[in-house]
């Protein structure tokens, strides 16, 4: 959780466009995934009855990237990555109807909880503020997350969490090309240190560590553990960008992260 809340303080470090951020992200997380499965010997092959929820997954990567870095370029750290950690509210919805568990009450009581912090992030609800725009960016990324994470519960026990991002990273990836023809490639060398840094740091270290966790804990669990992310992530933000949120924000941050708190007692029990 550590190493993925570094994609805030990545996301508004780096000023390029977010489809090139992203573009880039991708291809370099690529090469690094592809190394280390060769360096470790696991097999690229696939099933032919889980290529297409892999490719489905990495399209909602690629969504949920997308959406996310452009909430954080509108907004700060702190609104973008507390909007988009609703997703363990769509995760709770959706996993009985994904994984035909059964709907626990309890996670309806922690959604409401997220939700009423997200009340508190929101500073003038408007359709021009931008505030507003970006936690709508944000939740709209934080659906696309909570699919692309329940497709992969089904697929982890299968495969190495190493492979099913590289497969998810070339998809990206592909996806993308594009981008390298409509903007300026000039600047990317100005900010390679971010790009190295959520290319390594946060995607290869950070989901590959993710996606291994499905195989010991529900996807609801996991995702409402990893509500964690933003306190991780303002207080980055907060000492290297010098981004110090709102009381609003905070109020917000806390009634969010307080299901995580009930969430671990939960699990742990």
């Amino acid at each position: 959780m550590l190493l993925l809340s570094t994609s805030g303080p990545f996301g508004k470090f780096i000023t390029l466009p977010v489809p090139l951020t992203i573009a880039i992200r991708a291809v370099l997380a690529l090469l690094f995934l592809i190394l280390y499965c060769r360096f470790k010997g696991i097999s690229f092959g696939l099933r032919s009855g889980d290529r297409w929820p892999i490719l489905l997954s990495g399209l909602l990567m690629a969504a949920h990237w997308l959406t996310y870095f452009h909430a954080l370029q509108l907004s700060n750290v702190a609104i973008g990555m507390l909007s988009l950690f609703t997703y363990p509210v769509f995760t709770s919805f959706l996993e009985p109807l994904f994984l035909k568990t059964r709907f626990k009450k309890t996670h309806m009581l922690l959604g409401l909880l997220v939700l009423s912090g997200i009340y508190f992030l929101v500073p003038d609800f408007s359709l021009g503020n931008q505030s507003t725009i970006a936690i709508g960016f944000g939740l709209l990324s934080a659906l696309c997350y909570a699919i692309r994470n329940l497709i992969l519960k089904t697929k982890v026990d299968r495969y190495q969490g190493s492979l099913l991002m590289t497969y998810q990273m070339g998809i990206v990836s592909l996806l993308l090309l594009p981008v390298y023809f409509l903007y300026d490639l000039s600047t990317i060398g100005q900010q390679w240190e971010g790009l190295l840094g959520v290319a390594l740091i946060t995607t290869v270290l950070g989901h590959t560590m993710f996606i291994n966790c499905f195989k010991h804990f529900s996807v609801t669990t996991v995702s409402i553990l990893s509500s964690i992310q933003p306190v991780y992530g303002i207080l980055i933000g907060a000492l290297l960008l010098s981004e110090i949120p709102a009381w609003t924000t905070v109020i917000g941050g806390l009634l969010i992260l307080a299901s995580v708190v009930v969430e671990s007692i939960r699990s742990y029990r």
